[in-house]
């Protein structure tokens, strides 16, 4: 499988990613998409980070999930909580 990077991810703002979890599929909106500083001497990609909105009141919990998307295909992300908001939450993603 190819490396994922920022620009496979750009190109998918606002859009659903589905997580099957017990059964029932979850989207989780991709709300930004941004480059982080620093690149290591001899990284295979700049890092970066994704910020995923969902808006059930359950908050799921850090762990992969595999995730469906139609352009990408399933791809694992490991998906942090890191804040609530009035209608679900926010979910970060960084790859380094």
């Amino acid at each position: 499988m190819e490396l994922l990077t920022l620009e496979h991810f750009a190109g998918c703002l606002n859009e659903a990613f589905d997580a099957s979890l017990q059964g029932m599929e979850v989207p989780f909106v991709l709300v930004e998409a941004r480059p982080l500083q620093g690149l290591a001497p001899n990284a295979l990609r700049a890092p970066f980070s994704l910020l995923f909105r969902n808006s059930s009141a359950f908050l799921f919990p850090q762990q992969t999930y595999a995730m469906r998307h139609p352009k990408l295909g399933e791809v694992g992300i490991f998906l942090v909580p890191i804040a609530q908001e009035r209608d679900g939450f926010l979910y970060q993603a960084v790859f380094n």
